[in-house]
């Protein structure tokens, strides 16, 4: 039986509303399992009893890392991994760090033009926490801190392996992430 180690993975990291999820979607039709980090912050906002916001998943995830080291969300997807994978909502370096050392992995980012992103998470549903783009912009921010223990979306996207600019159709990005693989 394969070790972990040999596990290949791929680990999304890319801006609010690039099309990361998409990305995850397109890869589980080609037999990957999917594990998001958000959505492990979900589960904790769950136990917490707290709304499942934008400025909750950032505060919690930020607190967990502070807790328990900055690659604690990798730990807790790690643990659940049980064939090739990808990894969405990657958001820190100690995560890309983590996933390098376990197993075959490559960082995919994913990038879309800020107006673009914006009117996609409009359409979404999700408390994301924002009311026009001017507060979208600023939300980001949040992310893009140089604090180890925070979300450093900036250095993760510097750090991948590939980068994708979802700016066209989904027919379009769908063959960006077929070139991908």
């Amino acid at each position: 039986m394969a070790t972990k180690k040999k596990l290949r993975i791929i680990g999304l990291t890319g801006t609010n509303g690039a099309g990361k999820g998409e990305a995850a979607a397109f890869f589980h039709q080609k037999s990957y399992e999917i594990y998001s980090l958000s959505d492990i912050l979900r589960e904790e906002l769950v136990k917490r009893g707290l709304p499942l916001s934008r400025d909750n998943l950032i505060k919690t995830g930020n607190e967990l890392r502070q807790k328990f080291g900055a690659d604690i969300l990798a730990k807790k997807a790690w643990a659940r991994i049980k064939s090739k994978a990808v990894v969405d909502s990657i958001r820190n370096p100690s995560e890309v760090e983590f996933f390098r050392k376990k197993a075959s992995f490559v960082l995919l980012a994913i990038d879309a033009p800020v107006d673009l992103r914006f009117k996609r998470i409009m359409r979404r549903g999700r408390l994301e926490s924002i009311k026009n783009l001017e507060e979208f912009i600023a939300k980001e921010a949040e992310e893009m801190s140089s604090n180890p223990s925070q979300q450093q979306l900036q250095a993760c996207l510097a750090l991948a392996d590939y980068t994708i600019i979802n700016d066209g159709t989904l027919s379009e990005f769908h063959q960006k992430l077929e070139k991908f693989l």
